[in-house]
């Protein structure tokens, strides 16, 4: 009798040029999306969010976590696993944006939001609910246990950073020999400069001071990219001094 509804139910499923329009594996989707989606909200909310300065890279690795997951669980059934998982990481990893240099945090927390989208989405009728669970715990607890304990001295190390990069623009103290700590929130742009005769450290002054007057914004640093002689152009990399905020009206 059972295997007469086995042979009922797969008779009776629904295709539309030779593809079924539903089968049960809709269910696993669902439930493994769901483990997966609630280990990446926990990982972005309490590990990538706060302590990122550009807070778009939340949005990089939510999306990239979602699409991994959805190509490797549309791909499962091709056998391709592993491998794929792995030129996945690769690619992604690399086209991240090859125009800037990325962080070994950053490309560690890559690493992560893949990782969780793969193991959700590959893991097989071997690998029971349990033990996914528990993959996905031991890598979130030892994320945070690495914010909480480790992350500390390496945030300590980018705000002395943040302390040396007042002054002249080019990341030295001030004249006064103060440090002046700046904000840690700073917009970076790259733009195509035209007068490499005040790229040197002695006209960093007059950069500073040109690149304000021609933009219109507040140039704190700069930083040589590229120099093209023939063109006689260069590529700078700006950052804006953030916004003071409005001073409270006196009582």
């Amino acid at each position: 009798m059972t295997e007469a509804w086995r042979r009922l139910d797969t008779n009776a499923t629904m295709e539309f040029l030779e593809v079924p329009i539903f089968d049960a594996d809709i269910f696993k989707l669902l439930v493994r999306f769901g483990i997966n989606l609630f280990f990446l909200t926990l990982v972005v909310a309490l590990g990538i969010y706060p302590s990122q300065q550009k807070r778009e890279f939340a949005f990089t690795a939510v999306m990239l976590n979602i699409v991994v997951f959805f190509i490797c669980f549309t791909m499962k059934k091709l056998e391709l696993d592993l491998g794929l998982a792995l030129g996945l990481f690769a690619v992604f990893g690399v086209l991240r944006y090859r125009t800037d240099a990325i962080r070994p945090k950053e490309m560690t927390y890559l690493f992560i939001v893949i990782g969780i989208a793969v193991i959700n989405s590959l893991a097989n009728r071997k690998t029971s609910y349990a033990e996914v669970m528990l993959v996905n715990s031991v890598i979130f607890a030892s994320t945070m246990l690495k914010e909480r304990v480790v992350g500390n001295g390496v945030n300590g190390g980018d705000k002395k950073k943040e302390k040396l990069s007042g002054g002249d623009g080019n990341g030295r103290e001030g004249g006064n020999g103060d440090v002046k700590e700046k904000p840690s929130k700073r917009e970076k742009y790259t733009l195509e400069y035209d007068r490499l005769e005040w790229l040197g450290d002695a006209h960093r002054a007059e950069l500073l001071a040109d690149l304000r007057t021609r933009t219109g914004l507040n140039v704190e640093q700069v930083e040589i990219k590229t120099i093209d002689l023939p063109q006689q152009k260069a590529t700078l990399a700006i950052w804006i001094a953030p916004s003071e905020p409005d001073a409270p009206p006196n009582a």
